[in-house]
This record gives C-alpha cells, structure tokens and sequence, in this order.
C-alpha cells in the first residue's frame, strides 16, 4: 500500500464506486472512467487485483485490461470502511506518530549522553582525589618511617 500516492488511492476509491449494481465493471467503462488513458487504468486494475477486491474475467492479454472486472464482497466492504483514500491518511498519521517517536527518542539519547559526560567527568574528578588521597598516604609512611629511623638513631647515642 505504500506505494501508492494521494491520488491514485482516491482514484481507486472512485473506481470502486463506479461498480453499479450488476457490481461489474466493463473494460470501456474503465477506459472511461481514466479518459482513455490505458497504462493508468491498467496500473489501478492490477492494484484492485492486488489487493483482492475485484475478480478479471474475459480474455485479455498479459499487459491489457480484462473484458470485465467484477467486484468482490470484501471490495465493497473495503469501501464502506473507508477506502483506500482512509487507509493512506491512517498510514500519513502512523508515519507522524513515528516520527513523533523518533524525536522522543533522540530528546532521551541526548539527555542520556548529556548526563553520562557528566558522570564520566565526575569520575574522572574522583579519580583525582583518590590519587592525591594515596600520595598522601604514601607521604604519611615515609614520615612515619623517617621519624622511627631519626628514633632509633637518637636512641642509641
């Protein structure tokens, strides 16, 4: 379904509602409905057939409109539902709501990277201290030792 545009589903909508009561459509009605424009109906026919609302039958060629097309219980169904013309504007919203999404989503990465150069910073700042909380520790030793060894020296004198 993607790819068909605004237009060509509202082209198809109309052309499931050309189906009369007899829930036929002949290959000239369709060449009307399209102004005679072969390639364009033809393209909108296979969509039908594609999506399985309609039936082909008559003979025709590989690439030729069929004699007569005839519309399924579930094409008519389908329209009443809303049509190709309501299935591409869900799909327009669906694509919103993605993208809506996806702006979530980049907020939160970069509020999460935010908050962990943040943190990475802060232990990079703890690191420090603990370093100079060991030199320290390591100078408080040497201290010790070198007052046990002046001690020692005095005391054996």
């Amino acid at each position: 379904m993607t790819d068909l545009n605004e237009y060509e589903c509202e082209m198809l909508d109309v052309m499931l509602e050309a189906f009369g009561v007899p829930d036929s459509l002949t290959r000239r009605q369709i060449l009307e409905l399209f102004d005679h424009d072969e390639a364009a109906a033809f393209a909108m026919v296979q969509a039908l057939i594609r999506e399985d609302l309609v039936v082909a039958s008559g003979s025709y060629g590989e690439f030729e409109l069929p004699e007569k097309l005839i519309l399924k219980p579930k094409g008519e169904k389908f329209l009443k539902d809303g049509g190709f013309t309501r299935r591409y504007q869900q799909e327009q919203q669906r694509t919103n709501e993605v993208g809506g999404t996806l702006a979530k989503l980049q907020q939160q990465n970069m509020k999460l990277q935010n908050e962990r150069l943040a943190n990475q910073s802060q232990v990079i700042d703890l690191q420090k201290k603990a370093a100079a909380m060991r030199m320290q520790l390591y100078i408080s030793w040497a201290l010790i030792v070198i007052a046990l060894l002046i001690g020692y020296f005095i005391g054996r004198k």
